[in-house]
């Protein structure tokens, strides 16, 4: 593994993601919720790369939004290391401009990515392939995702199908060629893709080394690499985070697969396993979250004092209470989530239909509900 005054953790914090409407909002994205445990997904994940990286190579890009709230809950991560976009871009400029601060402070730096709101229920293991994947990407030629094999034939999720085994990374940790990309198909194909054992979800846990990546935007992004070189040569975190805003403005807004991956011919994939899932619906935390005997998971902000919920021949429900009581009586597999401003009842498996309902408020304009 590369030492550890190189290696560099960069966590995606950005999004205002409504999947989790009401409880994410633009206000508070999920990654800032507590989803069942007395931290939130961005401590998680921070947490997480720490038994990787030390907390002065750990860098954060989020929203301008988000300033104080990062902030506040990663007092370990120094303030200059907290990056904030003037607008939202999408994953390949956050990505790039990540990779570039990380080479201000660090000529050689090889950078893991990740996202602020992932699971990742077996940590040991995710720590050994990341390391294992900064060894790879220790070679300048090899940009490397660490793919996640599939439990179910899911369709919100890309799909990576590997070619040919180049070697093994610390002897026996197979490498991949990535043969191709296939983004979110529909459950048939996904079916037919999970039969094959050659695909793996894409988690968009990419690491690199900061050239590596540099040289592939240079390549099949020129745009976007001529409008951040000059951030190559801004040591100072102050100038640095100032250049963002002309540079924003005028970049494109493109994801990191459309970008690079599916264009590399560089791209290798290491296969993981370690109990990942992306928190993107209300039927995901359901799964995640420890039932009662009734089946029911309850959740509660944890600053809440009393978790308020009266549950009579209930079963299978997610409940996440606020501050009022909420009581049930022969309700089966629904979700509940209240708020102070809004109270959502549907059931758990109309959870990918939300989005629905946040359109319909969008398009009546009515914001302050988002």
């Amino acid at each position: 593994m590369p030492t550890k005054n190189r290696l560099f953790a960069l966590i995606l914090a950005g999004g205002g993601g409504t999947r989790l409407w009401p409880k994410s909002r633009k206000k508070t994205p999920k990654q800032f919720l507590r989803l069942g445990g007395d931290k939130t997904m961005l401590q998680v994940t921070a947490d997480r790369f720490n038994k990787i990286v030390p907390w002065e190579n750990m860098i954060v890009i989020s929203n301008k939004l988000y300033v104080k709230e990062v902030a506040a809950q990663l007092p370990q991560v120094p303030k200059q290391n907290i990056i904030f976009e003037p607008e939202k871009k999408d994953t390949a400029l956050a990505m790039l401009v990540g990779a570039i601060f990380a080479k201000t402070k660090n000529e050689q730096a090889i950078v893991i990515n990740g996202a602020s709101d992932h699971v990742v229920k077996q940590v040991d293991e995710f720590i050994r392939l990341m390391k294992a994947a900064a060894r790879a990407a220790e070679d300048k030629t090899k940009l490397i995702a660490v793919g996640i094999t599939p439990t179910r034939p899911a369709t919100g999720f890309g799909y990576i199908k590997i070619g040919q085994e180049i070697g093994k990374i610390n002897h026996h940790i197979s490498l991949f060629k990535v043969a191709n990309f296939t983004e979110k198909p529909n459950l048939a194909t996904a079916r037919a893709f999970i039969s094959t054992g050659r695909y793996f979800w894409n988690a968009n846990n990419y690491v690199w080394s900061a050239d590596a990546i540099i040289a592939a935007f240079k390549k099949y992004q020129p745009d976007q690499y001529q409008l951040t070189k000059k951030l190559l040569s801004l040591k100072n975190p102050l100038r640095f985070q100032k250049a963002l805003k002309q540079i924003y403005h005028q970049a494109a807004s493109i994801s990191i697969d459309y970008a690079i991956s599916e264009k590399a011919d560089n791209l290798y994939l290491i296969p993981g396993d370690f109990g990942w899932d992306d928190i993107g619906e209300w039927s995901v935390v359901y799964q995640l979250n420890r039932k009662d005997l009734n089946g029911n998971v309850i959740l509660a902000d944890s600053d809440k004092k009393q978790i308020k919920v009266l549950s009579v021949q209930s079963h299978n429900n997610l409940i996440h209470n606020d501050n009022r009581l909420i009581a049930l009586l022969g309700v089966e597999d629904m979700v509940v989530v209240d708020t102070p401003e809004i109270l959502l009842v549907m059931p758990r498996n109309k959870s990918q239909d939300l989005k629905q309902l946040v359109q319909r408020l969008k398009n009546e304009k009515k914001e302050e509900y988002l």
